[in-house]
């Protein structure tokens, strides 16, 4: 039987299986209001037969989206465009959707990747003053960010819990705190990019304040019958930067406060990481994490074979695999990873017609 296919619990969340679909910024949204873009992408991978769809970065307020065009869910605009979209996708498909609730701090204020993602000054159009815990530009030449107040971290955390219960009002099942990638929150817990002196600054418990702080008002903010997990990067890639020892310290916290699960990526706060890119290089991380920890750990990053996938949860190295581009390329890849494997997945009966003849079994309807 395969282990890929087989059952998970994201807290009181059920997963069929243990694919995941990453969190993939589409730069589509309207002053933050999802479009007919998000229904026609969500709805596609909604189809896939994976066991959770996590919708991309969403910024918990206008001045946390990477670009003008990014996805975010701070108002009643941007809440009911959200719910519009999911209501339809939803009629066609049974699969648990989540949301990545971030804050691009210094990394905020860019131009749309295929635009060229340069920062765009404040001031100019679709530009914004970008902030961060200290005055330390991602690279050089670029626009200072301003340091936050205390009372601007609290108002940060509060932002997040507004988010949060809007994700809930508009039937979402997970929320995944986007702790990663160099965006706000891994701003504060590296000390490359946290040079404070005040309680969120210095310290290892003082940088790792604002990331537990705000997991734990969005955990009270939200009922158990909504998973609350958290995505990491595993290390900066850079020496003095954040590592794994740090990451497994946050985890171990994480887990004692009930955190639902981890998802284990790397890099993206400093220009000077060197990162060893190989198929499933970040499942190392993942693998150290598993042992210290009682919730899920998700690993994620160049996994796009369906017998690499399934060595990886059959030998207890990740309890499931996230996929980001590897799904773009292939949306049913949950269907040929089920082809591969001798399991079954999900397909909506006007799509059952195009099951293999010699894979009779492969689709299920619920």
């Amino acid at each position: 039987m395969s282990r890929l296919f087989s059952p998970l619990h994201l807290g009181a969340v059920h997963l069929d299986n243990r694919i995941v679909i990453s969190p993939m910024c589409e730069y589509s949204a309207e002053d933050g209001r999802a479009t007919d873009w998000h229904l026609i992408h969500l709805g596609s991978m909604a189809l896939s037969g994976a066991g959770l769809l996590l919708l991309e970065a969403t910024a918990v307020e206008p001045r946390g989206r990477i670009t003008y065009a990014d996805l975010g869910l701070y108002d009643d605009a941007t809440e009911d465009a959200l719910g519009t979209v999911l209501r339809s996708v939803r009629k066609y498909s049974p699969m648990p959707i989540g949301i990545q609730l971030s804050h691009a701090g210094r990394k905020a204020s860019t131009e749309r990747p295929w635009d060229g993602g340069a920062p765009i000054l404040a001031g100019a159009p679709n530009g914004w003053q970008v902030v961060a815990p200290s005055a330390l530009p991602y690279k050089e030449g670029q626009p200072v960010p301003a340091a936050l107040s205390e009372s601007e971290i609290a108002a940060l955390v509060t932002a997040f819990v507004s988010s949060a219960q809007r994700a809930h009002r508009i039937g979402l099942d997970a929320i995944e705190i986007h702790a990663a990638h160099g965006y706000l929150l891994h701003q504060f817990l590296s000390p490359l990019s946290n040079h404070r002196t005040d309680s969120y600054g210095g310290s290892l418990e003082n940088r790792m304040r604002l990331t537990l702080q705000l997991f734990e008002a969005v955990r009270s903010a939200v009922p158990r019958s909504m998973a609350v997990g958290i995505r990491v990067s595993a290390t900066d890639w850079v020496d003095g930067g954040w590592d794994l020892d740090q990451t497994i310290a946050l985890a171990k916290r994480l887990d004692a406060m009930g955190c639902e699960f981890i998802d284990v990526t790397s890099g993206g706060l400093s220009l000077a990481q060197k990162i060893p890119i190989g198929p499933g290089y970040h499942v190392p991380f993942a693998e150290a994490i598993k042992p210290v920890v009682q919730m899920p750990v998700i690993s994620v990053g160049m996994i796009t074979d369906a017998h690499q996938a399934e060595q990886i949860i059959a030998t207890g190295r990740a309890d499931a695999v996230a996929l980001a581009r590897g799904m773009l390329y292939d949306p049913r890849w949950p269907w040929h990873a089920a082809a591969a494997l001798g399991a079954t997945a999900f397909a909506p009966p006007q799509y059952l017609r195009c099951e293999p003849a010699d894979k009779k079994g492969l689709f299920r309807r619920t």
